[in-house]
């Protein structure tokens, strides 16, 4: 049963998000072009990424919780992170948005997002010989100020208090991939390309890599919700 693990927390992940979609009130499936196109861009980005790091032992995978197919390099179970994890975010996303019809944060997102930009350009750009940090961090604070300086997206206040409320769940699965409640980890790191500094037992930097993943798929989502709206307005006129 050990070799299930992986597979068990990523389908159990996705499991309730998933079977909701298709509630009446919510229909998130009405949005899946834009979320799994945001998905598919996300994916072309970080597997080669995860790839590459895997292979000169930045972190990796205990093959005692994994089934032993690999792809490219990456357990199948790796795979199923990257579209089970944003698939249950963006969901939670989405039910803020029903929640909650005020954009929140609307005076404060935009110069959050510039001054977290800030903030992870210069850790990332002190700890260059910490890949995992640097990558990270410098990525991440790109695309948060292009977000947030050049584009000024307009649902930055919802996605900051959508990523809030996700922390809670990715803590919980991430926590338990890197050895909470394990007597060993699932997903292991090497600390000398990272900072060393650990939430329970997950490197800080997981934090920032949520961050930057769910940038790139919401912002295809929104994308995509967008111009689903614009096609119901001109349909409404016509």
């Amino acid at each position: 049963m050990e070799r299930w693990l992986y597979l068990a927390i990523n389908l159990l992940s996705v499991a309730f998000p998933l079977a909701a979609s298709f509630e009446q009130r919510l229909r998130f499936y009405r949005h899946w072009k834009g979320l799994f196109t945001g998905i598919a861009v996300m994916m072309v980005i970080f597997i080669p990424w995860d790839a590459a790091f895997t292979e000169r032992g930045i972190w990796g995978f205990n093959a005692r919780h994994t089934l032993g197919i690999d792809l490219f390099g990456l357990p199948i179970e790796e795979w199923l992170f990257f579209i089970c994890i944003p698939y249950s975010c963006v969901y939670l996303h989405e039910v803020m948005r029903y929640s909650i019809k005020r954009e929140p944060f609307s005076k404060t997102a935009r110069p959050l997002a510039i001054g977290a930009a800030i903030a992870l350009l210069v850790i990332g750009g002190m700890y260059t010989h910490r890949l995992y940090t640097s990558i990270t961090f410098i990525g991440c604070g790109a695309l948060l100020f292009l977000h947030g300086a050049v584009l000024k997206s307009a649902w930055l206040g919802r996605f900051w208090m959508g990523y809030a409320i996700s922390l809670v769940p990715f803590f919980l699965v991430n926590g338990i991939l890197t050895g909470w409640l394990l007597p060993e980890p699932i997903v292991w790191y090497n600390n000398t390309e990272n900072l060393g500094i650990r939430m329970n037992t997950i490197p800080v930097e997981d934090s920032i890599y949520l961050l930057f993943f769910l940038l790139i798929v919401i912002g295809f989502h929104e994308r995509g919700r967008a111009k689903s709206k614009s096609l119901r307005s001109d349909q409404g006129r016509s």
